[in-house]
């Protein structure tokens, strides 16, 4: 018996009175890394909003958990961790206080440490650094270093190697598999070339609807 996570049945989303896509259904497991696929403009980023609860300018069903999603709302946002295209990370603050930040909104639930967490995403030295100080690809580590604190069984990633070199590539890939192993699920957008075996996709082409 698969262990279904999130479920989408028809779902249809417009934007300026065009159909992005529509009769969308799609079950994400526990153990899968989907990436959500297709040209600039076919609604990439709104599913993702969708499935943070972010938009709810759609026309479908959602489940979480086998419930539908507006009574399951409270334990799936617990169990959520969305980094979209801008990192979140306040600029004023060092890496270290950003990252003890999201752990007290997420009630103080660690995997490892804040000092392991920077030093996997290769900002060992760089702790205590005002952000602003620090280039794109360091404010992204930032936001990626989440990864390794949070407990939430759903990984949300809109373009997460953007500003990333190819050895931090390989280690995110490395962490969505060992993620999905143990029992949790990626949903993603991204235009690089990924080498992950168990990689699913989907491309919103197959659902686009016609221009109104």
């Amino acid at each position: 018996m698969t262990d279904s996570l999130i479920e989408l049945k028809n779902l249809r989303c417009e934007r300026d009175e065009r159909v992005l896509f529509e009769g969308l259904d799609l079950q994400v497991n526990a153990g899968d890394i989907v990436q959500i696929e297709g040209p600039n403009g076919c609604g990439k980023t709104t599913l993702l909003r969708v499935l943070t609860t972010s938009s709810v300018d759609y026309e479908g069903e959602l489940y979480w958990s086998g419930k539908a999603l507006n009574i399951s709302k409270l334990d799936y946002l617990n169990q959520l961790l969305y980094v979209g295209h801008l990192s979140g990370i306040k600029k004023a603050l060092t890496p270290r206080e950003n990252l003890n930040w999201f752990s007290g909104i997420n009630q103080g639930h660690k995997r490892c440490s804040i000092e392991v967490a920077l030093e996997e995403v290769g900002l060992f030295g760089f702790e205590d650094v005002p952000c602003h100080h620090l280039s794109a690809g360091q404010l992204r580590r930032v936001a990626l270093a989440r990864l390794f604190l949070t407990p939430a069984r759903v990984w949300i990633l809109d373009e997460p190697f953007t500003a990333i070199d190819k050895q931090g590539v390989a280690n995110l890939e490395r962490l969505m598999t060992e993620h999905a192993a143990g029992g949790g699920c990626v949903i993603l957008t991204t235009h690089q070339d990924m080498t992950i075996q168990s990689l699913r996709k989907i491309n919103l082409q197959s659902y686009r609807g016609v221009a109104a």
